[in-house]
């Protein structure tokens, strides 16, 4: 399972600002050599120094297949990097006494709710800033199960559990700053695209950026996303974030981004005006949360603290303030990162998935602005390449050992079919085709492989084949039997840090006409009890003196589960002229004969 055109005629002047600085002579050996070893499609890269742009410039090809190269204006989606935008929307907001930090968010959004009591009472809008709430990622929510209601998608963080207290340990969550652009929204009345635009792209001249999967499309000079997959340089489709745009929609370039790196290095300023408060600037990259310790190695004693501020981390880098983020969608990676004490920005912007391209290519080029000895950056990364497929290989190995040979499913196919729904993530069909189960998620159809006992794997169907090379690789579900022996749900370890996620199970239901319920009508007996049998509106119900009325939901021929009840179900039992002469009545205490009267 994965882990997450219109043609434009335009006359443009691309330019590349070539490295005439004598700290950057002879950098695009070790960039070209990067991009090699990397086996990265393309990249670009710029370099600010206080308030100019001294670097700029494309590697490689944004468009893999047709060798059609990158420039300094290609677009990439930057993932993460749009964080530092939000977030300072409030910062502006704030400015303007439209809101406070230490303000509950559900002051602006009266419908949140978190898990809790105590979360909804005492989470503030500084937490969601700097990911201090107690949730952890909970990122398959917004991944697997996209909308783009924003709305609706901040509804579900009322069922996601957290996994530590308030402001006890810092833990990264996309929600909170889906939450910030949803706050700014109903502060402004205008949404956050919009706000994007006014605060920022329009004072910047970031014309060439968007927020959105249809303007990048639309785009011309965009790059395509690309991964690296059996050694190959392969095509990804792009993602569309949707709703969860907040924290990772944006579309850029390095000649843009650099226009973003130069207000933060000038204490908020561009060209002289004031686009973010320098107040708010000062807060936004002081350490708001400890990320780790992240205590310094041998190799590397200059390297340590890992903290966040607002929609950055910090670090000290060989004895230098770095501020930084990077950002990761299908098939783009990306890190905007500034020295404020030396007044150097970088930004690196890649179309390959996951890739170590951002960093190597950033540290390499610091290493030379801020004057300190330069690290073979390549070899350390060969090294630990080495290191992570021994590692992969220890984890497959793993893998194979808690494999139990030689088990069965508890049910035949069909008794796994069915929706199954949780609130905090969304709803998943499984289907049965061929005596083989499968489940669409996000428009991606999969393959439930049987593991073993009730544990399935959910394997992608690439070009209408199994990819089979992912067997005992791939996100697992369990089953869940009730106590009547029904599937009633299937659970997940989609997070990591919190029990594993339940998706409860409805059963899928057949169209039964009025005729054919008209055949159940009527009052049966069980022990002296009366059960009466009745259609209403067109669906059949069932009634007990002294209980209230349960609505019969059809499942297969003379069956019903009940609509409202776990592990109830009817089945009605025909003679043999085809008349109905009783209802079994199967519940989690019993199964019990009703004759009909």
């Amino acid at each position: 399972m994965k882990k997450l055109a219109l043609l434009v005629f335009s006359l443009c002047i691309t330019f590349s600002i070539n490295a005439q600085d004598k700290r950057l002579k002879g950098v695009e050996k070790e960039l070209n050599k990067i991009l090699e070893l990397t086996k990265a499609a393309g990249f670009a890269v710029a370099v600010v120094d206080g308030d100019k742009v001294i670097y700029a410039k494309g590697f490689g090809y944004r468009d893999y297949e047709n060798k059609t190269p990158v420039d300094a204006n290609t677009l990439f989606a930057i993932g993460s990097s749009t964080k530092a935008f939000t977030a300072s929307i409030l910062g502006l907001l704030r400015a303007d006494d439209k809101l406070s930090f230490d303000d509950s968010p559900r002051q602006y959004v009266p419908e949140l709710e978190f898990y809790n009591d105590n979360m909804n009472n005492n989470i503030i809008i500084k937490d969601l800033m700097r990911h201090s709430t107690g949730l952890p990622r909970h990122d398959g929510s917004w991944y697997y199960f996209p909308t783009h209601s924003k709305d609706s998608l901040l509804m579900r963080m009322k069922h996601h559990e957290p996994f530590t207290g308030i402001r006890q340990q810092w833990y990264y969550n996309n929600f909170g700053f889906l939450a910030q652009g949803v706050i700014a929204e109903r502060i402004t009345g205008k949404s956050w695209e919009d706000n994007l635009t006014d605060y920022f792209f329009k004072p910047l001249e970031m014309s060439r950026t968007n927020a959105t999967i249809a303007e990048m499309k639309s785009s011309a000079n965009a790059s395509l996303g690309y991964e690296v997959k059996d050694d190959a340089i392969k095509k990804m489709d792009y993602y569309d974030i949707a709703g969860m745009s907040p924290a990772g929609s944006i579309n850029s370039s390095v000649n843009d981004m650099s226009k973003w790196l130069i207000t933060w290095i000038n204490n908020g300023k561009y060209k002289d005006e004031e686009i973010i408060p320098e107040n708010y600037i000062n807060e936004a990259i002081s350490s708001q949360m400890v990320v780790g310790a992240n205590t310094p190695d041998d190799e590397f004693p200059d390297i340590h603290f890992a903290n966040y501020g607002y929609g950055w981390f910090m670090q000290s880098y060989k004895g230098h303030y770095r501020v930084d983020h990077g950002g990761n969608i299908n098939g783009f990676s990306a890190n905007v990162a500034f020295f404020p004490s030396d007044s150097i920005g970088i930004v690196v912007l890649a179309n390959q998935n996951g890739s170590a391209v951002p960093s190597l290519v950033r540290n390499t080029i610091a290493d030379r602005m801020i004057g300190e000895e330069r690290s073979d950056w390549v070899a350390r990364y060969e090294k630990n390449l080495e290191k992570s497929k021994k590692a992969k290989e220890e984890v497959k190995e793993d893998s194979e050992t808690s494999y139990v040979k030689n088990t069965k499913p508890s049910h035949i196919g069909l008794d796994y079919t069915g929706s199954y729904s949780n609130g905090g993530y969304g709803t998943f069909e499984v289907t049965s085709k061929n005596d083989s189960l499968f489940t669409t998620i996000n428009t991606d159809k999969l393959y439930l492989h049987h593991y073993h006992y009730d544990v399935f794997e959910l394997v992608d169907i690439i070009d209408n084949k199994v990819d089979t090379t992912q067997y005992g690789n791939s996100l697992k579900t369990t089953f869940i039997t009730n106590d009547t022996g029904d599937i009633s749900g299937a659970k997940t370890k989609i997070e990591p840090t919190v029990d594993a996620i339940v998706f409860k199970r409805t059963p899928n239901t057949i169209d039964v006409d009025t005729k054919t319920l008209e055949m159940y009508a009527g009052s049966y007996d069980v022990s002296g009890t009366e059960i009466k049998i009745y259609i209403k509106k067109d669906a059949l119900y069932l009634f007990v003196k002294g209980q209230p009325e349960y609505e019969q939901i059809p499942t297969s021929k003379h069956k019903f589960s009940f609509k409202t009840m776990e592990g109830f179900k009817l089945e009605f039992l025909e003679s043999e002229d085809g008349s109905i002469t009783e209802i079994k009545m199967i519940q989690p205490n019993g199964t019990f004969v009703a004759k009909r009267k």
